[in-house]
């Protein structure tokens, strides 16, 4: 299993690049990067600085989407980024959420995600590409047939089975292991039906973790389950509460859910966390001693998951590196 790290964007400068340093020595291999540019600061700056501070880490966004992104910008700006960081960069792309909805506009459908994700891959890849009402074919000269790995954010049926046909990997924002192998399943079976070759196909569990005391540590990660709900009320929205179509153990806990505050996106003091149980809490996120991560973290290996990424903006973020340094990450090579 592979680990990384995952940036809010509150971070301050300084402290992110030795944070950053720090991880990349710890063992981690991925840093990813909220990309919602008013909620916080623009994610891709931090990490082109980011890049400049390390040797062997990948960066990329966790997740973009194709409608605050335009297509040409995007993959212009991935291109590059991927040339500056000597082939270090991959991208995490959704639909879209606080980005998009904190300007009252809505998710992309599936088919602009595809043509999004086909587009950007082509054209990073140095290829034509037509698009929309553009007069001609564009071509980025300056390419060098970079392969971007595109790993896309999912978990209703329809979103899986996008992620299975046109990912690289899919982003399950969640640690439950059980929840994770039926989303992650779900996906590649998709792929497999599409004809791909599924061996090498990657699987992200994307949750805060915490080695401080778990009471403590609930209340630092209480927005967590929260933020997923969001994605879960479009499922129950589209496919109604008893719906076969995700496990019911993802769905069933939204029943209470009253609102969302996007502009408190992420964060503790977002006022409709009510809803959230403490078992809950204990489920989607890593928390306890180092050992109890080390034993979360087998069993999400175990079902199929590739990389472990830490939401790292609950508190205690130097402390939570150097926990996996000294005895989480030695416990997987």
């Amino acid at each position: 299993m592979e680990f990384g790290i995952c940036f809010k964007g509150e971070m301050e400068p300084n402290r992110m690049k030795a944070v950053v340093r720090q991880a990349e020595n710890a063992g981690f291999t991925y840093c990813w990067f909220y990309d919602s540019h008013i909620l916080w600061r623009e994610s891709f700056i931090p990490m082109a600085m980011c890049m400049e501070h390390t040797t062997t880490m990948r960066f990329g966004p966790c997740v973009t989407n194709p409608n605050t992104r335009d297509w040409s910008h995007a993959a212009s700006l991935f291109g590059s980024l991927a040339k500056q960081s000597n082939g270090r960069f991959d991208i995490g792309l959704g639909r879209g959420d606080s980005a998009v909805r904190v300007m009252g506009k809505k998710p992309a459908n599936l088919a602009k995600l595809e043509e999004f994700t086909h587009l950007v891959k082509a054209l990073v890849r140095g290829e034509e590409a037509h698009y929309g009402e553009c007069p001609a074919p564009v071509k980025f000269t300056w390419t060098n047939g970079y392969e971007l790995p595109v790993w896309i954010a999912a978990y209703g049926p329809k979103a899986l089975s996008s992620a299975g046909r046109v990912g690289d990997g899919v982003i399950l924002q969640v640690a439950e292991p059980t929840i994770v192998q039926w989303l992650a399943d779900q996906a590649k079976n998709a792929g497999i039906e599409a004809g791909r070759d599924m061996s090498g196909y990657k699987v992200m569990s994307a949750a805060p973790a915490n080695t401080g005391p778990i009471d403590e540590a609930i209340q630092k990660v209480r927005w967590f389950p929260a933020m997923v709900g969001n994605h879960v009320a479009d499922i129950v929205e589209k496919y109604g509460s008893d719906t076969d179509k995700v496990p019911a153990s993802l769905t069933s806990y939204i029943k209470d859910r009253k609102g969302y505050d996007y502009s408190k996106h992420g964060q503790s003091d977002n006022p409709y966390l009510e809803f959230i149980t403490d078992d809950i809490i204990k489920s989607f996120c890593v928390l306890g001693t180092p050992q109890q991560h080390i034993e979360q973290l087998k069993e999400l290996e175990r079902v199929g998951t590739t990389q472990f990424n830490i939401y790292l903006d609950s508190g205690d973020e130097e402390k939570t590196i150097a926990d996996y340094a000294e005895t989480v990450i030695p416990a997987f090579r």
